[in-house]
Order: structure tokens, then C-alpha cells, then sequence
């Protein structure tokens, strides 16, 4: 009886393993062939007809990118109607206005066309943009501010390097100058500093998820914005936390490596924002915010820092560091301007989120073992200190830059 149950599981893989390939194949061609037939039959019938009450289709049309110059408007649009749509009428401040419409004809589902109105948009005023689709639909586009749409010429592209470069290189690169002053730390120091850069990174997170969220709510809801937020959050954890520990959990310059990568990555977004505000015409950074934002991300380089205090890593290294942090802010600002739409922004954001997440793993793993556990970790002094001023300090600098 036993020798009979023991052997019954190598029966049924042998049974298996002798399936023909043929046959497994013919299981799964067959589901997909009805299911191809119940789609023909459902496309040729059409019984949903019968419940047709003359109402018009569902309509929905977003804005994702608008450009004013000399020659009035342009607007991208995008459908996601359940059917085609039809744009049959403009308005701009309640006045009907000629248009004209890149590629002609009704919009399918997911589609984008360009729309241009010779306009003459007056500079520093708002205006609102009304679209009227073939079915009486209305959709509403405002312009809080209007300036001219910048255009990648040499001084912009200069100009938008060197406010980059404040905002994300400067404050990552003034971080890490604290390096020689924080070598002799001791280990409660270290862990002092590790427990910040989880406090600055944990502010990070939200503050990213934040965005994130509210970049997806102006995106097209084709694009499932919520959904694709935390999917891709989740993918870039995943994906990170794989590559990191391929070769055992991470520490020292790689840590230090991932850490500037996540922070990275939230600049680009950060830089996305900016460069998309001034595009809109809805920020005007002055000299106080843009010293709002180096305050802001000074922490970020003396986090990047901490776990290779022990280590005495030549200068390029230091330069790299400070590039893969700081530098996609500036690639930001230049996307922003030049190229913006709302779920490439969400999109990158989310991606910087995971990536976050899987730094705060990584440096709390550390932590851990430093402490010889996590219930002794989260119980230090030194621990507690550290991602309590983490946290404050990026609090309080955010309101520098939040108008």
C-alpha cells in the first residue's frame, strides 16, 4: 500500500512526459480557435444592436500637449471613446475659431491628432480651449498662462542645463563633499547616517508616488493611470531587486550605485514637472525656489555617501555618482519642455518609486545586519534619530518648493 502511493507521483510524471507534442498542441489551439469564432460570430451578428437606444457613444478626449507660438495654437489631442470621434467645432474663450486637424477625419480609440487655430493668444492672459465633437460632446482645455512654447534652440537648451544642474547635480554634488568629514564616523554615526538616507528616501517615495498619481489622473484614461502607476512601481522593485542581488544583498559602492540610481530616476520626474510647467507657462522658477530645490536635495548626496564611508573610491567615481543622480534632472527639464505628456510622466516617476522602494530595502537589509537584527535596528537611538531628521528635514525643505 505504501510502496503503491509512493510511487504514484513518477507514474503520473512518466504518463506525462509520454504525452505526444501534437496532442498538447492541439490543446492549446482549440481554446483559441473558439474564442476567435465567438469574436467573428459576435463582429457579424452584432446582437448588442437590439439594445441600441439612439444615445450617442461614450466620448473622452484629453490634451496632452499645447503649443503656442507665432502662428497661434496647436493642441495634441487624444480619443478614448469607445467609438471614433469627430471634432466638428472649436472654441477658444466662448468664440467659435477655424481649425485645422493633423491627420483629418474621426479619431479611433487611443488615437492622437494635432490641432492648430490661428489664434491670437495674448502673452501673460488664460484662456480656455472648448472642443465640440459630431455628437454635441464638450470638452474643456484651459491655459492658465500663456507664453510662447519653448523650442530647442542652443541658449534654451543651456539655460534649461544650467537650471538643471542646480537643482539636481549641485545639491547631489555639495552632498558628497561631506564625505571626507563623515569618514572617521563610528558605527553609531554610520548607522545614523544609513537610518537617514532611509528617512530621506521614505519622504521621497511618497512625495513620488504622489506625483506620480496625479500626473496619471491628467493622463487619457485609455492608459489606466492608477493601474499603471502601481504596476510599474512593482515591475521596477521586482526587477531591481533581482539584478541587485544576483550576486547577494548589495553594499558599498553598489549600494551606493543603487542608491544614486533611485534618486536618479526621482529627478528625472522631478525634472519632467519642471519642464512641463514651463511649457504650460505655469511656473516661473525664481531665484528662491531654485534655492529651495538645492536645499531640498542637498541630503540626497550625503545619503548616497553612507554605506561607502569604509571604502576610498578615486574621484571619478564621485563625478559618476553625482551624473547618475543628478543628471537626469537636467534630461528632465529638456523632455519636459520640448516633449510633455502626462503619462510619460507618471510613467517615469512611477519607475523612480520602485526603484526607491528597492534602495529602502537594501539600506534597512543593511542596517539590520549591522544591528544584528531588525527589532534591535528599529529600537536604536541612533536609528531613530537618523529617519526621524531624514524625514523632517526633506519635509521641511519641500516647502521651499511647493507653490
Amino acid at each position: 500500500m505504501n510502496d503503491s502511493s509512493a510511487n504514484s507521483p513518477s507514474l503520473i510524471t512518466t504518463t506525462s512526459a509520454k504525452t505526444p507534442f501534437w496532442q498538447m498542441a492541439m490543446w492549446v489551439i482549440l481554446p483559441l480557435l473558439v474564442l476567435a469564432a465567438a469574436i467573428w460570430w459576435l463582429i457579424a451578428t452584432n446582437p448588442i444592436a437590439r439594445f441600441d437606444n439612439g444615445a450617442p457613444p461614450v466620448e473622452a478626449l484629453t490634451v496632452e500637449r499645447t503649443i503656442l507660438d507665432q502662428n497661434g495654437l496647436r493642441l495634441l489631442v487624444r480619443a478614448g471613446g469607445s467609438e471614433p470621434m469627430t471634432i466638428a467645432q472649436v472654441q477658444v474663450d466662448a468664440a467659435y475659431w477655424e481649425f485645422t486637424q493633423t491627420p483629418a477625419g474621426p479619431i479611433a480609440r487611443g488615437d492622437t491628432a494635432w490641432v492648430s487655430l490661428p489664434f491670437p493668444w495674448v502673452l501673460g492672459e488664460s484662456h480656455r480651449i472648448t472642443f465640440i465633437t459630431n455628437t454635441g460632446a464638450a470638452f474643456e482645455h484651459p491655459i492658465p498662462v500663456a507664453v510662447a512654447t519653448p523650442v530647442a534652440t542652443s541658449g534654451n537648451l543651456i539655460s534649461q542645463a544650467i537650471l538643471g544642474g542646480f537643482v539636481g547635480i549641485l545639491p547631489v554634488a555639495v552632498g558628497l563633499m561631506f564625505y571626507p568629514a563623515l569618514r572617521g564616523a563610528g558605527p553609531a554615526t554610520m548607522d545614523f547616517l544609513l537610518a537617514l538616507t532611509v528617512g530621506l528616501l521614505g519622504f521621497l517615495i511618497v512625495d513620488t508616488l504622489e506625483d506620480a498619481l496625479e500626473f496619471a489622473a491628467q493622463a487619457a484614461a485609455v492608459f489606466q493611470g492608477q493601474a499603471m502607476v502601481v504596476l510599474t512601481a512593482a515591475a521596477s522593485f521586482l526587477l531591481l531587486m533581482a539584478v541587485s542581488r544576483r550576486q547577494g544583498r548589495p553594499s558599498g559602492l553598489a549600494l551606493a550605485g543603487y542608491i544614486a540610481l533611485g534618486i536618479g530616476l526621482h529627478n528625472l520626474g522631478e525634472g519632467l514637472a519642471i519642464g512641463a510647467a514651463f511649457a504650460a507657462g505655469a511656473a516661473g522658477l525664481g531665484t528662491f525656489l531654485v534655492i529651495g530645490f538645492t536645499l531640498h536635495n542637498i541630503t540626497e548626496g550625503i545619503g548616497i555617501a553612507a554605506p561607502i564611508l569604509k571604502v576610498r573610491p578615486p574621484l571619478r567615481t564621485f563625478a559618476a555618482l553625482t551624473l547618475l543622480a543628478g543628471g537626469p534632472a537636467v534630461a528632465g527639464i529638456w523632455l519636459g519642455s520640448l516633449a510633455y505628456a502626462p503619462h510619460w510622466s507618471a510613467l517615469a516617476l512611477a519607475i523612480g518609486a520602485g526603484a526607491i522602494l528597492q534602495v529602502i530595502v537594501e539600506v534597512g537589509a543593511l542596517l539590520a545586519r549591522n544591528r544584528g537584527g531588525v527589532s534591535a535596528a528599529i529600537s536604536a537611538p541612533p536609528v531613530l534619530a537618523g529617519l526621524a531628521l531624514g524625514v523632517a528635514f526633506m519635509y521641511l525643505t519641500a516647502m521651499l518648493v511647493k507653490v
